[in-house]
């Protein structure tokens, strides 16, 4: 049972998961490893939008988050909100995607370089944000203590990988809460999977299994 069900209750309902959509372009790619896309993105995740607001928040122009809005439209990461228009002020929010890129083998040279970069920026913008989560630590109360870490060594071959990745995928949609829906007591909480086969066939000297934290 989850920790905030209620017994004899049944859990609140999942958000729908989307279907895998697989990102060939590498337009595309480069698109969504863009700086100010990336900030656009994240600010589109909270909530609608529309160009100017996002201009005052992000310190840059009308036009040019105009823009970059109409490009993000145009790969379908966003939409359109027609309720929320007002003359000709165009509201936009995220479209909920499982967005994939192509395996490597099946990757030309150019979608690998910018899958490579999307994939550091990734990195990048995760170990900034957990900095600041232990800048503001003291002021989060209880939600300081709820860190996880976790880090093993998994002995697979890539279908038992593949496996074990749609079940991640399928568990966090299992907790995620209905688009727009912001139950009481909740926040944003950064979750980010990655692994990759080890270099050498030994591990690098890792154990199999979950290692200490």
């Amino acid at each position: 049972m989850a920790p905030d069900e209620t017994p004899g209750q049944p859990p609140p309902p999942a958000s729908p998961a989307p279907p895998p959509t697989e990102i060939t372009d590498v337009a595309a790619v480069r698109l969504l490893a863009h700086p100010l896309r990336r900030r656009i993105e994240r600010l589109l995740r909270e909530g609608p939008v529309n160009s100017a607001a996002l201009a005052r928040e992000l310190g840059e122009s009308t036009g040019l988050t105009s823009y970059h809005l109409r490009q993000m439209a145009k790969h379908g990461f966003i939409e359109e909100v027609p309720e929320l228009a007002r003359g000709r002020e165009r509201w936009w929010r995220s479209v909920a995607a499982d967005r994939r890129f192509p395996p490597y083998s099946r990757q030309s040279p150019e979608m690998r370089e910018a899958v490579s970069a999307m994939n550091r920026a990734n990195l990048a913008e995760i170990l900034e944000q957990y900095d600041a989560f232990e800048e503001h630590a003291a002021e989060l109360g209880p939600w300081a203590d709820a860190v996880l870490f976790s880090r093993a060594t998994l002995r697979v071959d890539p279908a038992r990988l593949k496996e074990f990745f749609e079940e991640y995928i399928k568990l966090v949609y299992r907790y995620s809460p209905q688009p727009g829906e912001r139950p009481p007591g909740t926040r944003p909480v950064r979750l980010r999977l990655l692994g990759f086969p080890s270099a050498d066939e030994a591990g690098d000297g890792d154990a199999d299994g979950v290692g200490d934290n």
